[in-house]
């Protein structure tokens, strides 16, 4: 078994057995078991009662944080060469069309995030493979597949991110890095719960939250009471 460090046993003892039912002593307690040499990210995990093996218990969305999560994306953007011009002034980091692919298709995948504009959505099916289980398969739903450039990349560019349940039903998504304010952490953590419980799939039965966690990348989980946010 690992020995854990003084330092871990000591963010243990803060955090073992507590409840927390106030939002802003648990993201003062938060920060205070971030006590490694880095900035750390901050993270939320949150149990669902739904199962995503079905179609209506699946959830999948995007959101815009306040204060963004304090990381810079790099967008790729596939599309005909009369958008080029559009996709670039909106600030995209690569433009392409089939160069791009080709890229993609040999691995070489240098982006955070791939729109498509919907005329090249027939091109994208054979990188299915490549691009879906890294996440990276643009879709309407998630907002990546658009006609709209400039406002899709606008908002991306400004913190929209997309999340998802994992096969277990467990959100894992950041919101924020360890050395942003306890306002601005709170504000983001509101605004992530408030996007999970609007986008409710309409499969759920009864209890929605089983429970929610936050914690950073090296830090001890701090549960939240379930009316933290009534």
């Amino acid at each position: 078994m690992r020995k854990q460090s003084r330092r871990h046993k000591e963010n243990i003892k803060k955090t073992k057995n507590n409840l927390y039912s106030n939002l802003e002593e648990a993201i003062a307690t938060l920060k205070e078991t971030s006590t490694t040499k880095f900035v750390e990210t901050v993270e939320l995990h949150a149990n669902l009662n739904i199962d995503p093996k079905y179609a209506d218990q699946q959830l999948r969305t995007t959101v815009t944080l306040p204060h963004g999560v304090g990381k810079q994306v790099t967008i790729a953007v596939l599309t005909n060469d009369e958008n080029f011009n559009e996709a670039q002034l909106a600030n995209a980091d690569i433009v392409g069309n089939d160069d791009l692919i080709e890229k993609i298709t040999q691995g070489d995948i240098g982006f955070d995030l791939l729109v498509a504009t919907p005329n090249m959505m027939p091109k994208l099916a054979k990188l299915g493979r490549v691009l879906g289980p890294k996440g990276l398969m643009p879709s309407p739903k998630s907002g990546t597949v658009t006609s709209t450039l400039e406002s899709t990349l606008t908002e991306f560019k400004k913190g929209k991110f997309e999340y998802k349940a994992d096969k277990t039903g467990i959100v894992h998504v950041s919101f924020g890095k360890s050395d942003f304010s306890n306002i601005q952490l709170v504000e983001n953590l509101k605004a992530l719960y408030n996007s999970i419980e609007k986008n409710r799939p309409s499969g759920v039965k009864g209890k929605y939250f089983r429970s929610v966690y936050i914690c950073t990348t090296m830090g001890s989980s701090i549960q939240l009471d379930l009316n933290i946010f009534e």
